[in-house]
């Protein structure tokens, strides 16, 4: 249900909502934080969302924010506005149990650096989102917090590795979220629960102070929202420019971008391959497309089936990172979780030729991006081959009546993050059932702003349903 900025209970506002308030007078930081809290404690144990909270934290940092606000010294548009942080990046103050009981119980001592960008600007830190074992799950539940579920129908799975925090976004327990994707982990699950998420150029948000980078630089920082004009107000703060960053990301502050004024070429790609997608989303998103060129723009319906072998090569990156990371477990194997521990055992068997071979097929898929980056300006696909399903199952066992594996939701994800450019998924037409669907755009290197300036075309244009408040979708 969509809310207006002036009405509705606070925990319902967006961010930007929110801020208007807090400028306005009509509206409190304190008061804000404590709906917030009051709406996890209402929806949260049947959610499983939260798998940390620190109320005294909260209204400590909101009655900070409320006497900026009243002395008219705010440290920006978000200062004050409720947040929620995934259980793989640190907090200080908080335990980052990544999912496992490798981590469970150990505390951080100081933020990683997009959460501390966050706490500079004013943002109130709720508390933290649930996860897989150590993030490389499509789905959200491990051994030590159980499954999270979809707000949209609570026996379903919100997707992954982000479900938490997309759960909490989408049932009102803050408006923003931050989260991580190295295949997808932002943009599948927010278009399984109605929102939008951004995964950002490689390097475009600056990381240290984090945990062991089992995938490298392909894992990414981003946000989750329920509008795009507060994805935006995230990523100003995200993505500024770093000028104490060990390795400069060559990035200037994030802005916002005009569309520009010619027709934007896009290619609409339904499939990769053969991998089979749902109808019912395959159709939203043909719908989708129409819509875009709707706008003006042009856009080709294709194929690029260059992404198929990268794809099908994801999980040897996953399983080698966890190989690696073992070595400092010496002993601590039976610690996993089963899935988990298959996934190591598969990474120590690993030659490195067959890491190689993932390389080799990166830089192939390099240079056939350009060469479509070359004739279109963005690339169309559905974020997710499947919608959501059973919430305690890590994937789905069929789609369009075809048997998949553990990577057969994900199929329109990973390739992005091997390439390194951004991609964004945008809500469209649900499913018969009210079931949230996402499209998903990507754009070359480096152009974030063009896909949020598209997003918010397509939000003004077609505005979606944002916010579950508890009821039958």
């Amino acid at each position: 249900m969509m809310q207006t900025d002036a009405t509705g209970p606070l925990w319902t506002l967006s961010a930007t909502a929110l801020g208007r308030r807090y400028a306005a007078g009509t509206a409190s930081p304190v008061a804000a934080a404590r709906a917030c809290l009051d709406r996890a404690e209402a929806v949260n144990p049947g959610l499983n969302a939260l798998v940390a909270v620190d109320p005294e934290g909260a209204a400590r940092a909101a009655a900070a924010s409320a006497a900026r606000w009243a002395a008219g010294r705010p440290l920006g548009p978000l200062d004050g506005v409720p947040v929620t942080i995934k259980d793989s990046l640190n907090v200080a103050g908080f335990a980052t149990g990544w999912g496992s009981r490798l981590y469970a119980g150990q505390g951080a001592d100081r933020d990683e650096t997009p959460v501390a960008r966050l706490r500079a600007a004013g943002a109130v830190i709720l508390g933290k989102t649930n996860v897989p074992e150590l993030t490389v799950q499509g789905y959200t539940g491990n051994p030590v917090s159980g499954v999270t579920r979809n707000p949209w129908d609570p026996a379903l799975t919100p997707g992954g590795s982000s479900g938490g925090a997309v759960a909490a976004v989408a049932a009102g327990i803050g408006p923003l979220a931050l989260g991580t994707d190295a295949g997808g982990s932002i943009r599948r699950p927010a278009s399984h629960t109605g929102l939008v998420g951004l995964k950002p150029t490689a390097g475009r948000v600056p990381r240290t102070g984090g945990l062991p980078p089992i995938m490298l630089d392909l894992e990414v920082v981003g946000p989750m929202a329920r509008t795009v004009d507060d994805l935006a107000a995230l990523m100003r703060i995200l993505g500024a420019a770093d000028p104490n960053a060990v390795a400069p990301n060559g990035f200037g502050s994030f802005g916002t971008a005009a569309m520009p004024e010619r027709p934007l070429r896009i290619l609409h790609v339904p499939a990769f391959g053969t991998a089979p997608v749902d109808p019912e989303i395959a159709d939203s998103v043909a719908e989708a497309a129409g819509r875009l060129a709707g706008l003006g723009h042009r856009v080709e319906t294709g194929r690029f089936d260059a992404a198929t072998a990268i794809t099908e090569a994801w999980p040897i990156l996953g399983q080698a990172g966890i190989a690696w990371l073992m070595r400092a477990h010496p002993g601590r194997r039976d610690d996993l979780g089963p899935d988990i521990r298959a996934l190591a055992e598969a990474g120590a068997a690993l030659s490195a030729a067959d890491l190689f071979d993932v390389q080799r097929m990166a830089l192939a898929l390099r240079q056939d991006l350009a060469a479509l980056f070359a004739a279109h300006d963005l690339l169309m696909t559905p974020t997710a081959a499947a919608l959501p399903w059973r919430a305690e199952d890590t994937h789905p066992e069929r789609i369009a009546g075809v048997p998949v594996g553990p990577r057969g939701s994900a199929t329109f994800t990973g390739f992005v993050n091997a390439a390194g450019c951004p991609g964004i998924s945008i809500p469209c037409r649900p499913s018969r059932a009210g079931l949230p669907i996402g499209f998903q755009l990507v754009a070359p290197w480096g152009r974030d702003e063009a896909l949020v300036a598209m997003a918010a075309a397509y939000e003004a244009a077609h505005p979606w349903r944002m916010l579950w408040e508890g009821g039958a979708p």
